[in-house]
């Protein structure tokens, strides 16, 4: 996870909100893109829990921006997405053909631990009222999600003692 030229202590309540929904945003069309790729590699449990995970994204995405509508509804945002980068989105390279459910929540529990630290991080140096109490909620809701994955994970059987990379093909070169 990376974040570039923010300022945490000087961090506007409006900035939050909206650095807020580009993470959301980020994590929504991640997930939308391994939904895609397991179904194609036709692992369609995986595929259906990340396109869950992505509405979960999209429902945050739109409270969050409903509540920057009500509160800055004629400001500009002046921070970009490209100041983040992976807060709570799985790594791109995650996805892997063959992929178990249990791998697939696996992924999605890492993120919503990271996205956690994120805001547990920030946290520390926020300075202003109204940040450290959206930051603080978004944190909470990040503990919530974790309880959810986890909770989805204890109802799944074990994986067999095969690894999906046991039936992978190595890359080849194009030459």
């Amino acid at each position: 996870m990376a974040t570039r030229g923010i300022d945490f202590a000087r961090l506007s309540l409006k900035d939050a909100l909206d650095l807020a929904i580009f993470i959301e945003e980020e994590a929504k069309e991640r997930y939308e893109d391994f939904a895609s790729q397991m179904e194609t590699h036709h692992t369609p449990d995986s595929a259906r829990f990340y396109k869950f995970m992505a509405g979960n994204e999209e429902k945050h995405r739109a409270e969050l921006a409903e509540r920057r509508g009500k509160l800055f509804p004629k400001d500009p945002v002046t921070v970009s997405r490209q100041m983040l980068f992976d807060v709570e989105a799985p790594d791109t390279d995650e996805a892997r053909t063959f992929m178990t459910p249990r791998q697939a929540l696996t992924v999605a529990l890492r993120c919503e631990e990271k996205a956690w630290a994120f805001f547990d991080g920030a946290l520390k140096v926020i300075k202003d009222a109204g940040v450290k109490e959206l930051f603080t909620e978004l944190r909470q809701e990040e503990v919530e999600h974790q309880d959810l994955v986890k909770a989805e994970l204890a109802k799944l059987p074990a994986d067999d003692r095969f690894k999906t990379e046991d039936f992978e093909d190595e890359p080849v070169s194009h030459d």
